[in-house]
Formats: C-alpha cells, structure tokens, sequence
C-alpha cells in the first residue's frame, strides 16, 4: 500500500459516519404576486421545496413552471416574510401522502393535515402521483350504486364507477343533495372533497348536510377559497388518491367533489400567473387538460374487487349550461344531473330537472323492465314541461293527444315521486317498487 493510499484511509476513518451529505440551495430572485423566481439549484417541475423567511421559518412552496435557468414556484400558503436573496432548500422529490383507516371520520387539508385539532395516526405511505391506469386493465361498469335518493336511484341509476356531474347555478341545494347521498348510499367508503368553497359554508356543510351518521364513514377534505389556488388544486388531487387507495382495498367508494368548477378556476389562477395564455373566457390550454386527468383517476380499477364512483359539482354562472367548463365537464363525463332554478322556485326538492339529466351507463346497470319504465317517466315530465304554461290559459283541449292527456294525468304522481325529504333515506329497492306503482308496471 502506497504512503497515499494509507493516507486517505486514514482521512475516511476520522470522518464522522453521520455526517451528511451537502446541500444545494438555491436562491430567491423575486416575487410577482403568487409566483415566486427561483435560480441556483437544480429543481424539477411539481418538486416542493422550503424558503427562508425573515422571522426564521420555512415557507412550503412548489415548482410549477420552468424558464430557461430560473424555477417559478407558487406557495401553498400565503406568501408572508420573503426577502430577495432567501435561500431555497430543494425537498426529496418523491412526496407522498399518508392514507389508511384513521382518515375515516376524519377533516384534513389538501395535505391531509387535520384541521378538526385531534391527532392523525400515521398511516400508509403512497406516492403523491399515481401511475396512469390503462384503459384496457379497467373493470367495467356492471352494477347499480344506492344513493339513497329515489329520483336518481330510479330515473338516473349510477353504476359503481361511473363518474357523474351534478350542474347547478347558486342556491339550488347541491350541497343538501350531496349531503344526502353521503348519508344513504350503500358504499362503504365516502370521500367528500370541499373545494374553493366559502369558510362558512365549510362548517355548515360537516354539521348540518353531512351529520355524525355520514362524518363516520367519510373523510372530508377542505381546501376554502381563501387558500392558495395550488392548495386548492393539491386537495383536489388529495381526494382522488384517497378515494383510490380505498378503492385498491377492495372498498365500494363514493367520491363527492364541490366543486370540479372551482378546480379549474384555481388552474387557471396558476396557468394564468405564469404566462400561459387564456383561450376561452380566461381559461388557459393547461386548465382544461388537468381536468381531464383529473376525472379520469376516477372510476374502477384493474382489480374485481372495489369500485370508485364519482359526482361531481360543477357550477353553472348565471344558469348558463354552455359555458366553457360545465362544457368540456358534460363532454367527459359519464353523465350529468342537472338541477333547475324553475322547480326549486316551486318548492320542488330536490330539484332534479329529469328531462336534461341523464345517465349514459343506466342501461348497463339495471334491467329492461326498469330501463322502460324510467323512459316513460321521462316521456311524461318532457310532455307536461311543454304544456305546462298553457294549462291555466285554457290551451290544452282534453282529447287532442293521447300522450299529453296522459302526462298530464300522471305528473302530479310524477311530482311527489321525484320528491324527497332531507331527512329521508330510500335505497335502490324501495325506489325501485315506488317506480312500478308510478307507471302500472311489474316491479323492475
């Protein structure tokens, strides 16, 4: 051995065997409102890393866009004690969350931190971006789900796994129906996720629509609007790993997201504040393309066992079916629900509007009998909804058509059919006997 080769063994062996590796920071060049300029370490694109403050804290932040040698990142709080020049710690790259049993029950942020002030038992650790599922590996849609909501169980039968939206203008009781169905569906599992939503309805929504009977089975996710459009974006994310680690476990789960309108406003806040340029009301490329993955992570798995079904809120302004995002939603989903300003000025809830809903996989899901039974339903609903303003005028003569005298005979049963009480839970099959009653038929 050679008088340098001994020498650097020696070298090594002082070394203390815990002492760390080096790290790289990089540095703060600027903050533009929510975005923040980054340069001098090597970042990659959806990374987390931590910034210095001036009182002595870290700020979590993320890398969302790349420009040529600098990093835009945005927090995921508010921006508070940045100075030029902060040192930036990159974070390991392989985040991951932490998922389980102890969620049950449970309201956590869009990083699944409790916000209800009781500890959280460590849970399982997944990684944060589950691979994509091939579409061929999926199992199909073959079963009925029980929402406990007869209009939908009977009229707009949902499968297990089929991923559907519920469209509604303000104040129409979305959040009631949504309620409902967390209380009285079947499954086993039930994922809501509070998106961009006011801090007071926040409250409102766990006490009064969910209540202890649903909070037991359920883990609600809470991102308000006053958060961080990335918060916002990551609890919507939160709620679908969620809801697919329970569905891998061989649970039927239901997802409920408010609202799916809400995570495309707060892609579009970050697409926006780092240059992308919008395309459609405001709405840049990369704001409809998150939605796209992110209802496709819903659904079945490759496994026989467990089921992922979704609905999802999407909020029409000014009643406005046709705008870009209740558009490029109704195109991708599976189904949609449609609630109606005029029914619910009538007092009529929930205010399924039944003639502009539908399900695309009912028929796969229920039986021949029970398919024509919810088309004649509809058939009368469409035919009174044409007439109806004529009626007290005098218009409709009595013998002119079949079919409308028909509608009109039946809607007052089709009315208090398609009603139901808050507090009223009616599974599939009740829904189902109440359905043939209604129509004369046999039961389906």
């Amino acid at each position: 051995m050679s008088r340098l080769e001994a020498q650097l063994q020696q070298a090594r062996a002082a070394l203390s065997e815990d002492l760390g590796i080096g790290q790289i920071y990089g540095r703060l060049l600027r903050v533009t409102g929510m975005v923040l300029e980054v340069s001098g370490c090597r970042l990659i694109l959806g990374q987390r890393c931590r910034i210095e403050t001036d009182g002595g804290g870290e700020l979590e932040a993320e890398v969302v866009a790349l420009d040529r040698e600098q990093a835009l990142l945005m927090p995921l709080t508010a921006p508070t004690g940045l100075f030029t020049g902060a040192r930036v710690r990159p974070c390991p790259s392989d985040a991951s969350l932490a998922v389980g049993p102890p969620l049950l029950g449970r309201i956590v942020d869009g990083l699944l931190r409790p916000l209800d002030g009781l500890p959280l038992k460590a849970g399982q650790q997944i990684p944060w971006r589950a691979p994509i599922a091939n579409p061929l590996w999926r199992q199909r849609v073959s079963e009925p789900l029980d929402v406990g909501v007869r209009a939908i169980n009977a009229l707009l039968t949902p499968g297990k796994g089929q991923r559907m939206g519920l469209f509604a203008g303000p104040g129409l009781g979305k959040s009631v129906l949504l309620g409902m169905m967390a209380r009285y569906t079947r499954a086993e599992v039930v994922v809501v996720g509070l998106i961009g939503e006011r801090g007071r309805e926040v409250r409102e929504f766990i006490d009064d629509c969910l209540g202890p009977e649903g909070r037991a089975k359920a883990v609600v996710i809470v991102a308000p609007a006053d958060q961080s459009p990335l918060l916002r974006v990551r609890a919507a994310e939160s709620c679908h790993r969620v809801a697919e680690y329970f569905r891998d476990q061989g649970k039927d789960v239901l997802l409920l997201m408010d609202s799916l309108t809400r995570f495309v406003q707060a892609r579009r806040e970050i697409g926006l504040a780092v240059g992308e340029p919008p395309v459609a009301r405001g709405y840049p490329p990369s704001a409809f393309s998150a939605l796209t993955e992110l209802v496709e992570r819903a659904g079945n798995g490759h496994r026989p066992e467990g089921s992922l079904t979704a609905f999802y809120t999407v909020l029409a302004e000014g009643d406005d079916q046709q705008e870009p995002v209740a558009d490029a939603a109704r195109a991708i989903l599976d189904g949609h629900i449609v609630l109606s300003r005029q029914l619910a000025e009538q007092g009529h809830y929930p205010a399924i509007d039944i003639g502009a809903s539908i399900s695309r996989v009912m028929s796969k899901v229920t039986t021949e009998q029970h398919w024509l039974q919810a088309v004649q339903c509809k058939r009368w609903f469409s035919l009174y909804q044409q007439v109806r303003e004529l009626l007290p005028l005098g218009g409709i003569q009595a013998g002119k058509s079949v079919d409308t005298d028909e509608a009109i005979a039946r809607y007052p049963g089709l009315q208090q059919f398609l009603q139901q009480q808050e507090g009223e839970a009616i599974n599939l099959e009740q829904s189902l006997r109440a359905l043939a009653l209604l129509t004369g038929g046999k039961d389906a």
